[in-house]
């Protein structure tokens, strides 16, 4: 369907029934129209840009790519671009901030009001990833002695500029937060009803340096569509929408498998992203990936004149380095999403790694029963042969697991991000260990 909107805007637009084409737009959503948009060629988007009616144009252009944005302020004039920021909400205006390059942030400044550029300017003082840096400062706010009349007044006096009416924050002249109220509340209560009387008390709140990762996952934990923002005077500052939340969230999901995938995260998208900035997002992992990697040569050098003995191990060398790889990042994944989530903690990591031991053992068992049989059956080798094959995975998963497990919560521990010590990472170590263990068990029970 949205290929069909597009090739009919195009349609449209290289006849010229410019009528025809507003009217296909009006009937769309602004993210199917910034999709559309960004589809055409982009010498024809300030045209199409100002077919779109000014509320629509502006919502339209949240959702673009930060190029097409670009693109379009470097055609606005003055004018133009200050009917756009004036249909923005203030946090939508930073995100645009945050991804310009310097001249068009200070064009983009010096066509906003100065509270508004005073609002800018507060909220890019905190640190890239609090709260503080995603909240927007429009939000309705209440006293606790008006009544439920009074409160819907004061909504619809000032609500058409506020991100969201629906959830409400009672404060004093000091701003200090005092309770919540929903507009279901307040259509649920009698006129006459004051709100200290009907608010909810009970406020969960973040705070403004906190993390704004934590502040996602604060919001799901309790299905929050809004979280109020305070700072440590638990002052109301501002507010965090669920749409900023989802978009913290997918961003952090992103750079989480970035890094468990072994590259550097990147704010644009694969198709957008250059060869060369691709190159250098990924190249210094593969080189430390590479150096870390020869000492399982190194190893495999120190027990050459063995294995000239007993040729037949090199042949599960592979096998035994997979598996205990596989179950290493296993654990890995499933300890790193835990921390992500919240759900395990530095104070959890005996209980894990009892938890992982067993089902490394279980594991283990089960490969060891399996390779038991094939070794015998099909590879035809000698009974002490399989011994050391059988001996080596059981040690190996057991080993792998309980450093997949153990390594995560480490690097969380003193500070560093466990999604490093994902796949890759623990693979390479995991190689290293088990192939110390396979010729170690070679050397005692094949007397090499």
């Amino acid at each position: 369907m949205e290929i069909n909107m597009t090739e009919k805007a195009l349609e449209l637009l290289s006849a010229k029934r410019f009528l025809d084409l507003k009217n296909l737009f009006a009937i769309l959503n602004p993210a199917d129209i910034a999709q559309i948009l960004e589809e055409l060629p982009h010498e024809h988007l300030p045209l199409l840009f100002r077919i779109l009616p000014k509320e629509l144009a502006a919502d339209a252009f949240i959702e673009m790519d930060n190029d097409s944005q670009e693109l379009l302020i470097k055609g606005f004039n003055d004018k133009e671009l200050r009917e756009v920021l004036d249909e923005l909400f203030v946090d939508d205006t930073v995100d645009l901030i945050e991804e310009m390059p310097a001249g068009v942030v200070k064009r983009i400044l010096r066509n906003t009001d100065p509270e508004t550029r005073r609002i800018i300017n507060q909220i890019l003082n905190y640190p890239e990833d609090s709260a503080g840096s995603i909240m927007t400062t429009e939000y309705v706010r209440l006293q606790k002695e008006m009544t439920v009349e009074q409160a819907f007044a004061r909504i619809k006096q000032t609500g058409a500029d506020k991100e969201t009416i629906y959830t409400c924050y009672v404060t004093d002249e000091r701003r200090l937060l005092l309770g919540v109220v929903t507009v279901r509340q307040l259509l649920l209560a009698e006129r006459t009803d004051i709100l200290g009387d009907i608010m909810e008390t009970h406020i969960i709140s973040v705070d403004t340096f906190e993390d704004k990762e934590i502040a996602a996952q604060t919001m799901s934990k309790y299905d929050f569509s809004v979280i109020p923002v305070v700072d440590k005077e638990k002052r109301l500052v501002g507010i965090i929408t669920f749409d900023d939340a989802l978009d913290v969230m997918e961003d952090e999901a992103t750079e989480d498998i970035s890094k468990m995938s072994a590259v550097t995260p990147g704010d644009k998208p694969y198709l957008k992203t250059g060869v060369w900035e691709t190159w250098k997002a990924r190249i210094p992992w593969l080189l430390l990936l590479m150096i870390s990697a020869t000492f399982t040569g190194m190893i495999i050098t120190s027990f050459e004149s063995s294995l000239a003995s007993y040729v037949v191990l090199t042949a599960y060398i592979p096998m035994l380095m997979d598996t205990g790889g596989n179950s290493g990042s296993q654990s890995s994944v499933t300890i790193i999403r835990g921390l992500s989530l919240g759900e395990i903690t530095f104070g959890d990591l005996p209980r894990v790694i009892w938890k992982e031991a067993r089902v490394s053992v279980l594991c283990g068992v089960t490969l060891c029963a399996a390779n038991f049989v094939k070794l015998i059956l099909f590879d035809r080798v000698s009974m002490l042969v399989a011994a050391v094959v059988c001996s080596t995975l059981v040690a190996t998963v057991i080993v792998a697991k309980v450093v997949g497990c153990t390594l995560p919560i480490l690097a969380k521990r003193i500070g560093f991000d466990p999604t490093v010590m994902a796949s890759p990472f623990i693979t390479t170590i995991v190689d290293a260990i088990s192939l110390f263990i396979y010729f170690s068990i070679a050397t005692v029970l094949l007397g090499l």
